[in-house]
């Protein structure tokens, strides 16, 4: 990844998305059916067989990427388990040797979130912490509902509970996923900040081309 030389985010909102409250609303209203892949079905099982054997206090790194933040919270939750989460499988190999980490208490799995989390919710796993760092800010106002807070997992997202942290450097995401939080009645709070060490390539990245960085925080 090149440094220093990301762009600004571009969009053509003036705000908050005018279909955002409409969208959110429907989603509470109606439950989310799709049917689960198979392999998003091994794959928790994998999951919910490695949460046994730890006996772990639990922690989602969802959107992970290739794994960083993964491994940097393991190391700062010594006593927690780490699932790092990411729909791809080529990213994720980069980091499979967990050996040369200096840390075990994490695991990387490649999965499709959309089902991952609503089979999560459906097996009442406890989850202490969710991360959901730099995900992809789909700034065209047409895809809004390629936003997290705008597609039809939100809900679930919300009824897994624990603390949420996001992150970006797109504030506006952050404000329509408080925005959809209150619609839920859950109370977040948005603002500016300087990590002290960066824990992903994105954050790094950002901050070596002088964009400012912002975080979500909300108890579920």
């Amino acid at each position: 990844m090149s440094f220093a030389n990301s762009h600004e985010i571009i969009t053509n909102q003036d705000g908050l998305n005018e279909h955002l409250d409409e969208i959110v609303e429907k989603h509470i209203k109606h439950v989310f059916q799709k049917p689960y892949q198979q392999h998003s079905i091994d794959g928790f099982k994998a999951v919910e067989t490695q949460i046994a054997q730890v006996n772990k206090p639990v922690i989602f790194d969802s959107c992970c990427g290739v794994g960083d933040s993964t491994i940097n919270l393991a190391k700062l939750y010594p006593d927690h388990f780490v699932i790092g989460m990411d729909k791809s499988g080529h990213r994720l190999n980069k980091n499979e040797a967990y050996e040369q980490h200096g840390v075990d208490n994490f695991m990387l799995l490649r999965t499709d979130l959309n089902d991952f989390w609503r089979l999560a919710l459906d097996a009442e796993l406890k989850i202490e912490k969710h991360y959901i760092l730099y995900p992809n800010p789909w700034p065209k106002a047409k895809h809004i509902q390629r936003r997290w807070h705008g597609s039809a997992v939100f809900p679930t997202i919300v009824a897994l509970g624990g603390e949420l942290e996001m992150r970006s450097n797109w504030r506006l995401y952050l404000d329509e996923f408080s925005q959809a939080l209150s619609l839920m009645g859950k109370n977040s709070d948005v603002s500016e900040f300087t990590p002290e060490s960066s824990i992903t390539p994105f954050e790094r990245k950002y901050q070596a081309s002088g964009q400012a960085l912002f975080k979500l925080t909300a108890k579920l």
